[in-house]
Order: structure tokens, then C-alpha cells, then sequence
């Protein structure tokens, strides 16, 4: 059956992924689950996620396939061996669907993880279409959001026939228990002097801070160096080694 499922919790996919394991033929099945997800370290997460538990499943192969590799370490990877579970970003999975270097016609669950992300932008949402014909009409569809709103919800059942939909509308059951919320109004020029005292106030082990652009990114990383808190930065100006060893290091 297929689903919509809205949820917070991160131990979704990690179940999901034990309970599906079990059920593969490893001498039958290739490529039977397949995930897709809106960003590379997303993909690079769940991927590493599932591999943690296939050291209980050694027979299991997992691969993640995005952009900022170069594609021919993907296509010589899938010559030698098709994995049983793929994880993605859309546009390298269409590219290497395209070029027959990936094949689909085996796929019996689709997962997007994500998916409000991936299905609003019109871009994406046309990559994610492309890949879907690629797959079998016959398959089970599942989509994961902590964020499904009322509006992408219609969008979602159109890749899913009468699906099981589990939402939580009480914006109040999403909210985190234990996680303290505030808003601060300020002016552009007293962002960072706030943004200072409150990290001189603040006991923290980790902090992770948002901003709009690249060139925002590095102005901050190095005012807070400056200000000597140990601080790195990662944005889409970065090769992606560069931004896996930044975001494997967790020492900021």
C-alpha cells in the first residue's frame, strides 16, 4: 500500500529500512528500494544511516548517487555492481536513468523523504516525474515530510493510488518536546553583536546557524572566528569533499 506520512521523527526511515530489508530476495532483487531526498547531505545522511544497519544485513548493498561527484565514479560503480537500495538526489539519479546506466524497471518501493521540498519547486518536482516513469507500475510509493502543507498535499497522491494518508494537522504535536523557541526583531546592523552576546551567554555543544547566501556564510564564519569561537562554514561554493569533511568533523 502506498502512504503519505508526516512526521518529525527521524527513526521513520530507519525502521522503514529494517522492516523492507527483510523482505528482499538478494538472489532476485535488484534495486528494489529506492530513495530520493531534496539535498546531498540528506542523501549522504540516510545513506549512512542505512548502512549502520546493513552491518546486521551484510548481504545488503547500499549506494548514494548525487551531484558534485564526478558521474563517471557513479557509472563505473553500478558496472560492477547494482546495489539493493539506492539513495539519490534527482538530478543525478535522471542523469544516470538517462543514460541507461542505472536501471529501474526492478524498483518495488519509491520513497521520496522530503518531499514537500522536492515537489514544490517546479524543477525538481519535473526531475522527480521523469524518474518516476522510469520505475514499474506496479510498486509501493512512500513520502515523508515533517513539513507537509495542505497545499502539496493533492501534488504528493498524484505519484500514489488511494495511498494511506497519516498527518498530524495540530501544528502543536510537531513541535519538539524539549525545544525552546524564540524570536529576536532586530536590524540588519545589530545581528551580529546579538548574535555574539548571545553565544557568549548560551551554554552550547553545537550551534547551527542559517543565513541567505554564500557571501553571508563566509562574512559570518569569519567574525566568529574572529571573535574566537570555533566556527566552519559550508555552502554550495564548496567542492563537495570539502563540505563532507566539514560536515563529518562535528567540531563546531
Amino acid at each position: 500500500m502506498s502512504s503519505v506520512k508526516q512526521s518529525q521523527e527521524w527513526g521513520k526511515l530507519r525502521c522503514l529500512f529494517s522492516l523492507l530489508c527483510s523482505r528482499l530476495n538478494l538472489l532476485q532483487d535488484k534495486l528494489p528500494l529506492f530513495v530520493l531526498c531534496h539535498t546531498r547531505e540528506l542523501a549522504y545522511q540516510i545513506c549512512h544511516e542505512f548502512e549502520r544497519f546493513s552491518t546486521y544485513l551484510p548481504d545488503i548493498k547500499v549506494a548514494v548517487f548525487y551531484g558534485g561527484v564526478n558521474i563517471k565514479v557513479h557509472k563505473d560503480l553500478l558496472k560492477n555492481e547494482c546495489p539493493h537500495v539506492v539513495v539519490g538526489t534527482p538530478g543525478r539519479i535522471l542523469a544516470l536513468g538517462r543514460d541507461k546506466d542505472l536501471g529501474l524497471k526492478n524498483v518495488r518501493h519509491f520513497i521520496l523523504d522530503e518531499c514537500d521540498k522536492m515537489l514544490e519547486s517546479l524543477d525538481m518536482r519535473r526531475d522527480v516525474q521523469e524518474i518516476f516513469k522510469m520505475t514499474p507500475h506496479d510498486k509501493q510509493v512512500m513520502m515523508f515530510s515533517a513539513t507537509l502543507s495542505k497545499e502539496i498535499r493533492p501534488v504528493c497522491k498524484k505519484f500514489m493510488q488511494d495511498p494511506m494518508e497519516i498527518y498530524v494537522d495540530d501544528e502543536a504535536k510537531l513541535t519538539l518536546h524539549g525545544l525552546v523557541q524564540h524570536y529576536i526583531k532586530l536590524s540588519e546592523l545589530e545581528k551580529n553583536r546579538k548574535l555574539n552576546d548571545l553565544l557568549d551567554a548560551l551554554d552550547f555543544n553545537q550551534v547551527v546557524i542559517f543565513v541567505k547566501s554564500v557571501s553571508r556564510a563566509a562574512e559570518l564564519n569569519k567574525l566568529l572566528v574572529e571573535c574566537n569561537f570555533p566556527s566552519i562554514c559550508i555552502h554550495s561554493g564548496m567542492s563537495q569533499e570539502e563540505r563532507h569533511v566539514f560536515f563529518n568533523s562535528g567540531s563546531t
